[in-house]
């Protein structure tokens, strides 16, 4: 048997594997498919799953060494947190890179707001007479929607208050009334879609939450609303349903850092419109943010193969 080490399914800074190798060799698998990582499995005392890559029930089951999984962000869709459970192996995260997300929701929704690139392609283009046909839009007297109401949502609430904006909040397990001190109405998410000028979702993926952007989710939307989503790229349906949104007027622009499918089939129509702005999965992804996921997330397994209790878990059943 190989020594012990740790194994993560795409490449993680330095800091991480600096922490990490405290206790255990790190090595980068050279593919996230599971194939590959099936062949790192033994010795293996931790997974740190970051890109495209996955910790399936395949993959824990067989590690038998298996004492800790990682994640460094707040997601965790990527790991069968259930199979995990069943063998009593914690699965750290990092739920402290948020306010990167918040920033970058509010980046693109300035962005479609302002009408930047076609104000960029006025100007690069030497059609200055264009101008006049770059009405653009305020966010103050407008009212923006969160969809979640965690830490990111909050965060981005927060950001917007300056704005001089209505800031409406829906969240199933958030009380009406229990954040006016922080400027934000909660309602329900009808009233929400009814109400807002700009939508930004800030939802885990789930099983309630799964494709909840549809098609009778987009017919509740104020007409000619923004909608932006750095959330979870499946909590759309699928790119044809806010493509038909664009088209038909109810979205006036769409934001999105997220997708269905990543990376996105880049032929689909929606990515030939100029009211959709789009990143790469990328704008939680900053220097600072990054710096302090993987910090944490490394501490975290480490003090789980130390034996002691790590700061933030997933599945904190299987530490008593």
């Amino acid at each position: 048997m190989p020594g012990k080490r740790i194994v993560a399914t795409a490449p993680i800074d330095q800091i991480a594997i600096d922490i990490l190798e405290e206790v255990a060799l790190v090595q980068i698998s050279p593919s996230t498919d599971e194939e590959t990582m099936m062949g790192l499995l033994e010795g293996t005392v931790g997974i740190v799953v970051r890109g495209e890559g996955k910790a399936t029930a395949r993959m824990i089951d067989t590690a038998e060494d298996l004492a800790v999984l990682g994640r460094p962000g707040v997601g965790y869709d990527s790991v069968d947190v259930e199979a995990a459970t069943a063998r009593k192996i914690p699965l750290v995260y990092a739920p402290i890179g948020g306010f990167a997300v918040a920033e970058g929701a509010l980046a693109l929704l300035l962005t479609l707001v302002k009408k930047i690139p076609l104000c960029d392609e006025i100007v690069k283009s030497g059609e200055w007479q264009r101008r006049y046909e770059a009405k653009t839009g305020d966010m103050a007297d407008h009212t923006l929607g969160i969809i979640g109401l965690g830490r990111i949502g909050r965060y981005l609430a927060r950001l917007a208050t300056p704005f001089g904006m209505t800031i409406l909040g829906s969240d199933p397990y958030v009380e009406p009334g229990a954040l006016s001190e922080e400027g934000i109405e909660v309602v329900s998410l009808d009233e929400l879609l009814k109400r807002s000028d700009y939508i930004s979702t800030h939802t885990p993926l789930n099983d309630e939450t799964r494709g909840f952007i549809n098609r009778d989710f987009v017919a509740k939307i104020k007409r000619g609303a923004i909608l932006i989503n750095t959330s979870r790229g499946n909590v759309v349906e699928s790119l044809d349903v806010v493509a038909e949104a664009l088209e038909s007027g109810q979205l006036s622009g769409l934001g999105l850092d997220v997708f269905p499918d990543e990376p996105p089939d880049s032929d689909h129509r929606i990515f030939r419109d100029a009211r959709c702005v789009c990143a790469p999965h990328l704008v939680g992804v900053s220097e600072a943010a990054m710096d302090r996921m993987f910090r944490s997330m490394a501490k975290d397994m480490v003090s789980v193969l130390q034996g002691r209790r790590p700061e933030f878990c997933v599945n904190p059943e299987v530490l008593e």
